[in-house]
């Protein structure tokens, strides 16, 4: 069933800016206490860098890291009434210019993104089937953009509780934070490389 609602964006140039988006039930809309969090906790990783909403959806999380002073904004979402009202608002924002929305399967997309030499942020909400019914694909494409993102990259995933945070590429490293039954997971690209499972652990599809 759709439905029409609104979201704000809750800092920086574009504070206080509605949008008027339509959600369906496979949709989950980061809540803002949660988006309120990814900011606070990304901090000065924010501005000046490219960030990626992935499974973006309504578009708010990577309208609200261009309000919050990234550089520019690159969103990927299949859905093509998403990604017209996507472009629709960055338009009607002011910030067309820094918006890229990408029409594409997220997954496909992985495989052939050419990442930037300077750091990024990566930020993955997927949609509630892609961790519950096919967590190892998942899996393997969180490796896929890790083994591609530049030193010193954020990749963050909204998640909930019960999470095989443990399968994650150097499982230690991420820094989780819980909000209800979301969880925000963080992780910093190491300069030495990601950490991969060892051989023991179970593995991903592509990493057998």
């Amino acid at each position: 069933m759709l439905e029409k609602t609104q979201v704000r964006i809750v800092a920086g140039s574009l504070r206080g800016r509605k949008l008027t988006v339509v959600v369906h039930e496979g949709m989950r809309p980061t809540p803002q206490m949660v988006r309120e969090a990814l900011f606070s906790i990304l901090g000065n990783a924010v501005p000046d860098r490219v960030f990626y909403d992935v499974f973006s959806g309504t578009g708010v999380v990577g309208l609200e890291a261009v309000s919050r002073g990234a550089s520019a904004a690159r969103l990927i979402e299949k859905d093509p009434r998403q990604v017209a009202d996507i472009q629709k608002h960055a338009d009607q924002f002011g910030v067309g210019a820094k918006v890229q929305v990408l029409k594409a399967d997220a997954y496909r997309w992985a495989e052939r993104w050419l990442a930037p030499k300077e750091p990024v942020n990566l930020f993955l909400s997927p949609p509630f089937p892609d961790l519950n019914e096919k967590p190892d694909e998942f899996l393997a494409f969180v490796n896929v953009l890790l083994s591609k993102s530049p030193v010193e990259s954020v990749l963050t995933i909204q998640a909930e509780e019960g999470f095989p945070i443990e399968r994650l590429p150097d499982p230690p490293a991420w820094d989780v934070r819980k909000y209800g039954r979301n969880q925000l997971l963080f992780y910093v690209v190491p300069s030495g490389g990601v950490n991969r499972p060892p051989p023991d652990a179970p593995a991903g599809p592509n990493e057998s």
